[in-house]
């Protein structure tokens, strides 16, 4: 008797295993994917929550298996929930996720927000070499991005020289955007940066056969007076599927 219940406990862990397995599978497919490396720190700590719950369903025999798939089933909901209300409201979003932080102007770093950030001089430099840069002094802007990653616009004169460069004067400017619409949301705090009012923004919109600004999944402006406006409709004839070989390709 003694052998065949540690039999059936041996099924059971089994039985655990594969159904935590097909769950966390199907859950996490629902939810979207991304690179590890893209990861917010949000979306870290969930995975780590998620795995954690997961492990117990499969291992945990003195709980009954429902009640840990409940918790399961419902924390990849809450996850969920919250994803898609972090896509329609941009506040929202910036409070669970936070958002990109300046810090390297023109050469100078910008001691306040590295501390914000939390990220020492160090750290900063180890961002740098990645990108091939061994000289703060280089970088025009320096931005540290939502998932610890750095991006950088290095200035004209240290810039990689490429083969357009050789036959087109670099126009003035560094070239660098600035976010004006966002999921159909006008940042006015950009508008006023650029000295531009909500009916001049409109009146851009309409040269792109945009009437609403609600049409307009992102719209910036660079500081070259360049827009750059993308609508929820493009009008695509074909979606593009990665995930099989095209022979026409």
């Amino acid at each position: 008797m003694k052998k065949w219940g540690v039999i059936m406990e041996f099924l059971e862990v089994i039985i655990q295993t594969v159904l935590a397995f097909f769950t966390i599978l199907f859950v996490t497919r629902l939810l979207g994917r991304q690179q590890i490396s893209q990861l917010t720190l949000y979306e870290y700590i969930n995975g780590i929550t998620f795995g954690s719950i997961a492990a117990n369903l499969a291992t945990d025999l003195n709980q009954k298996t429902y009640q840990h798939l409940v918790g399961l089933v419902l924390f990849g909901a809450l996850t969920g929930l919250v994803s898609y209300i972090s896509l329609k409201n941009r506040p929202f979003r910036k409070v669970v996720e936070g958002e990109p932080i300046l810090a390297i102007h023109e050469g100078k770093l910008l001691e306040q927000n590295l501390n914000k950030a939390r990220y020492s001089v160090d750290e900063l430099n180890e961002l740098l070499r990645k990108k091939d840069c061994f000289n703060i002094n280089d970088v025009q802007y320096g931005i540290l991005e939502i998932n610890g990653d750095l991006s950088i616009i290095k200035k004209p004169e240290k810039d990689n020289v490429k083969i357009e460069d050789l036959a087109i004067t670099k126009p003035k400017g560094d070239g660098i955007a600035t976010e004006l619409i966002i999921g159909g949301q006008i940042i006015y705090e950009n508008l006023q940066k650029k000295n531009l009012k909500g009916k001049d923004l409109l009146k851009i919109l309409k040269n792109y056969n945009v009437k609403e600004v609600s049409e307009v999944m992102y719209c910036t402006i660079d500081t070259n007076g360049n827009f750059y406006v993308d609508t929820y409709h493009d009008n695509l004839q074909e979606k593009v599927d990665f995930s099989e070989d095209n022979e026409n390709v």
